[in-house]
């Protein structure tokens, strides 16, 4: 499998790392505009590989997508992150230009390939991709839902004091602070619901929490985070590349879907060899459903602002 990942900096260089680390894929292609960037990434990557024992050749690339021709996955994490302070909301001026120019060029090389968006407003960004492209919907997938999951299970684990591998849960709607919908009722701990742990106080803290995520590593770091968007990129790569079928929360173009039409939100899907194979309908409680209606407005609202941006 060959994989590209389009922006090289913090985000896009933890991608290619979590991808070659994993080492399914057999080649991964980084492209930035900053000349030589990319490039140097890929250097000081592929001299980790006979340290961390992977065989994925990483190449970099200054805006030439000719090296990307071919690609069965692309990545796009380009446009500038969160600075504290900031909403995810704000960067949608200057991002969906740099998306929409992105995409066009990757898909002139690469016809076939399955985007995964990255980039913020990421909802919005995967919306615009499905506008502007004449490609599949099960072939453009963001990322947001997978990160949002990750962040709750650290969550639970440490309400828990439990290591994170004895916690399932997901988070749903859109990638946003306020618009994120932890699935508390449904999270649990080897099986068992953690409500038979925790009290309805501290899950309500647990889901706060989480949906701070972000905005809390972008106050610590000053910027947007990146190990833990880059793991999350590289699980739903490696669930396309092995056709595994795994089901993972994932931004996608609903139709109907949970009552709701002509919009990206993020819900639980299976991943395969041809991207989104099918979106799974959970079944949800009325306050569950009216904070994901809730959520799904927000969504339209910003989807307006990249009208006007894009007009």
């Amino acid at each position: 499998m060959k994989v590209t990942v389009v922006g090289a900096g913090a985000v896009g260089a933890s991608c290619a790392e979590y991808i070659a680390i994993k080492n399914f894929a057999s080649e991964v292609v980084l492209v930035d505009i900053k000349e030589g960037f990319a490039e140097g990434k890929a250097m000081d990557l592929m001299q980790t590989a006979s340290l961390n024992g992977f065989d994925t050749k990483i190449v970099g690339s200054t805006n030439d997508y000719s090296k990307t021709a071919g690609s069965d996955v692309a990545v796009i994490t380009s446009g500038i992150p969160r600075k504290p302070g900031m909403t995810r909301e704000e960067l949608i001026g200057i991002n969906a230009g740099i998306v929409k120019s992105v995409t066009s060029s990757i898909l002139e090389h690469s016809p076939n390939a399955i985007i995964i968006v990255v980039s913020n407003p990421m909802d919005t960004m995967t919306y615009l991709v499905h506008k502007s492209t004449d490609i599949p919907k099960n072939r453009i997938i963001g990322m947001g839902g997978a990160l949002d999951s990750a962040r709750f299970q650290y969550r639970l684990a440490e309400a828990l004091e439990c290591p994170s591998s004895d916690v399932d849960g997901m988070v749903i709607a859109v990638h946003s602070d306020k618009g994120m919908l932890p699935l508390t009722r449904l999270a649990t701990r080897n099986g068992v619901p953690v409500s038979e742990y925790l009290s309805e106080e501290r899950l309500n803290q647990v889901a706060e929490d989480t949906k701070v995520g972000g905005a809390t590593l972008t106050g610590l770091l000053g910027t947007s985070a990146w190990y833990a968007p880059g793991a999350a990129v590289s699980e739903l790569v490696r669930a396309i590349a092995q056709d595994s079928k795994k089901i993972f929360p994932c931004s996608t173009y609903l139709e109907g879907e949970y009552g709701l039409n002509d919009i990206c939100l993020g819900v639980p899907v299976v991943l395969g060899k041809n991207g989104i194979e099918k979106v799974v309908e959970i079944s949800l409680n009325d306050a569950e459903k009216a904070k994901l209606n809730e959520s799904a407005e927000g969504a339209k609202k910003t989807n307006g602002l990249l009208a006007a941006e894009t007009a």
